[in-house]
């Protein structure tokens, strides 16, 4: 979680909401990144998404069924739905996401019958410093007048 705590900071500091995530496999090969909304102008570049992409790509593998996925934030539906499909096993998240969560803050996707995997999923890993670093990131927003949305 401190990989994906560092992947927010730098995503807080080239302005994209300050998310980081990190797929880990049992070799202890890991895939890190951070939001790239901004950046790329693309809507799927959570760093959720981009970690399970990039570690698909280099295992020649959707199926990532024995890796665990850390994340400073509670997905969303989307990156939720894409760790579900990839049949991650193990999902472990900082802080709670009450606008967008998938994982029980506004939803629970975990709650759908007949999926066909259900991941193991733990909140509240480092949640307090998740929290002061999105808090921090919007609050600077506000006072910058910027339309920041995420």
């Amino acid at each position: 979680m401190e990989l994906a705590l560092d992947q927010a900071e730098e995503a807080f500091g080239a302005g994209e909401v300050p998310v980081g995530a990190v797929l880990v496999e049992p070799s202890g090969r890991f895939f890190s990144d951070r939001n790239r909304t901004r950046e790329t102008g693309l809507p799927a570049s959570h760093a959720e998404h981009l970690v399970i992409t990039a570690a698909a790509e280099a295992r020649g593998d959707w199926r990532l069924e024995d890796c665990t996925l850390y994340t400073t934030l509670e997905p969303c539906l989307m990156c939720a739905g894409l760790a579900v499909i990839s049949r991650i096993p193990r999902i472990i998240y900082g802080a709670w996401d009450k606008r967008f969560g998938a994982f029980g803050s506004v939803t629970n996707i975990l709650e759908m019958p007949n999926l066909n995997h259900y991941p193991d999923v733990k909140g509240g890993c480092l949640a307090d410093r998740s929290s002061v670093l999105l808090k921090k990131f919007f609050r600077q927003g506000r006072l910058t007048g910027s339309n920041l949305v995420f």
